[in-house]
């Protein structure tokens, strides 16, 4: 009873860890894991974006239109998902400084430049819309660097969870060996050995002495049938001696 209590409690002990465990999972998957896939889109939608500018600096004024408002389409999209799913100190004002970023970005691009003095002005690209480009792209690595460092530390304490989970029921195996060990060697000195004399001697038993010859120190049942034992075979002696 004592092995199946020790390890009872270690099941629930390690159930209760590992459910633990689970629900974190869950909760990394659902809260850093989005935001990470958010990061990531908006990533791709600016790098469209990008691509979207230049075509209109070759003049393609509806493909790079076409792009741009797709890009930024997606890119909204994502933002209001990060933004909904804010879980980390700090995230929040991550966020709002890519949205203060990306609405300095977008007002260069929504103004024209098709049939303008900046169609073809790679310099007005290069210094004037490009580094707004960059910093955008900056803030959005920022948050999504926040959340891989969170998903990194907490897989981390996961795994010192998870190794903490099993260590009751490694302790119990330890401790249900040891006592089974401990439990094997008192039955055998005090209950085997004992009966194992006994049976030596009543195997060896003769006639002519009457008795048996055992010597059991305990002080138990065992005991008592040696002494049962002796005491029959004293009232078959009489009951012989009488004939």
């Amino acid at each position: 009873m004592l092995l199946v209590v020790m390890l009872a409690i270690a099941g629930i002990i390690s159930a209760v860890e590992f459910r633990w465990i689970s629900n974190s999972v869950n909760g990394l998957i659902r809260n850093n894991y989005e935001s990470i896939k958010a990061s990531k889109s908006m990533l791709e939608a600016l790098e469209r974006e990008d691509s979207g500018i230049l075509l209109l600096l070759l003049g393609e004024w509806k493909e790079g239109r076409t792009i741009l408002h797709s890009a930024d389409s997606a890119f909204m999209a994502n933002l209001i998902i990060a933004q909904n799913n804010i879980t980390e100190t700090n995230e929040k004002q991550y966020l709002q400084s890519i949205q203060v970023k990306y609405s300095a970005y977008k007002q260069k691009w929504k103004r024209p430049i098709v049939d303008t003095e900046k169609e073809g002005n790679i310099s007005w690209y290069r210094n004037d819309i490009h580094q707004l480009f960059i910093d955008c792209k900056m803030a959005v690595d920022n948050i999504m660097t926040l959340n891989q460092s969170s998903l990194y530390n907490e897989a981390s304490e996961l795994h010192e969870k998870s190794r903490r989970a099993i260590m009751p029921g490694i302790i119990s195996i330890i401790a249900a060996v040891i006592f089974s060990l401990i439990l094997n060697f008192f039955i055998t000195r005090y209950f085997v050995r004992p009966i194992s004399e006994l049976a030596d001697a009543i195997n060896n038993y003769k006639e002519e002495n009457w008795t048996i010859q055992s010597n059991i120190k305990s002080n138990d049942e065992i005991k008592e049938l040696e002494n049962a034992i002796k005491s029959l075979l004293q009232k078959i002696a009489r009951k012989y001696n009488a004939k």
